[in-house]
């Protein structure tokens, strides 16, 4: 068992470091946005907010489905559930070219196997180089188009040094490239990562684009959050601890892991 998957057994805590995290992803999610959501921890994060405090948060998946409705976490994009769910299918260039690149999504939900200290995220190849990498990964799917139009991107990742290094071995997503407004330079229409949410706390660009710590969860100390990170991680002057999980919210989120 790894840090990140610590049980609450270990911890003495009534929760799981990744419930704490899905916990305070979903709670990002407001309103009736429109999301475009990764697979995974974004999906449980996104679907934990639909179910709570969130229920009219549109949820749209890359496989053409707008305003899906599960009751369990679907295993994958083409999860039936996600189309017998939805108020629509649509075909995927649809979502791409109508919904998407229009900028007409709020936020996009990624997770990500890499991640720097400007936002930028891996997902395609680990070591060496691109033809001959160490560890190849599952690749980019619509997570580029997903970073580069939604009004806002947050990320959900487990955090070590692996994960968070100070230079991606490859941009697959682009985040906030080198910071100092090459975003903007680049005319790409959204915001980009806005929020990076892990299972030892919360980060947030400062003006330059850099990741900042903002929030620990409960537990766990600044100097945890930066031993796990690939760089000198910058931190707010005042950190915030996050709310633990409610019986609610974990009640819930358990619902939906276990009817998958």
């Amino acid at each position: 068992m790894t840090a990140t998957e610590t049980s609450s057994a270990a911890t003495g805590l009534p929760y799981t470091a990744d419930e704490m995290m899905t916990v305070a992803a979903a709670r990002a999610l407001r309103g009736d946005k429109r999301c475009f959501v990764g697979i995974g921890l974004p999906s449980a994060a996104a679907n934990l907010a639909r179910t709570t405090h969130a229920p009219e948060l549109v949820l749209v998946y890359e496989s053409g489905t707008l305003g899906s409705k599960p009751n369990r976490l679907p295993a994958s994009i083409g999860d039936g559930i996600l189309a017998e769910t939805a108020d629509a299918v649509i075909s995927v260039p649809e979502v791409f070219n109508y919904w998407l690149q229009p900028g007409r999504i709020d936020i996009g939900f990624l997770g990500a196997a890499q991640l720097d200290r400007y936002g930028n995220i891996n997902t395609t190849v680990i070591g060496g180089d691109y033809a001959h990498p160490k560890v190849r990964l599952p690749g980019a799917g619509g997570a580029p188009e997903i970073a580069a139009s939604c009004g806002e991107v947050f990320v959900v990742v487990r955090q070590s040094r692996r994960s968070f290094v100070e230079r991606v071995d490859f941009v697959t997503s682009f985040g906030h490239g080198r910071g100092h407004g090459e975003r903007a330079a680049l005319g790409l229409r959204g915001a980009g990562p806005t929020m990076v949410i892990t299972d030892l706390g919360v980060m947030r660009p400062d003006a330059s684009g850099e990741l900042t710590l903002v929030a620990v969860h409960p537990g766990v100390t600044a100097a945890q959050v930066r031993e796990a990170t690939g760089w000198d991680l910058k931190a707010a002057t005042d950190i915030e601890v996050t709310e633990p999980p409610t019986d609610a919210e974990l009640s819930a989120l358990r619902a939906l892991q276990g009817a998958s």
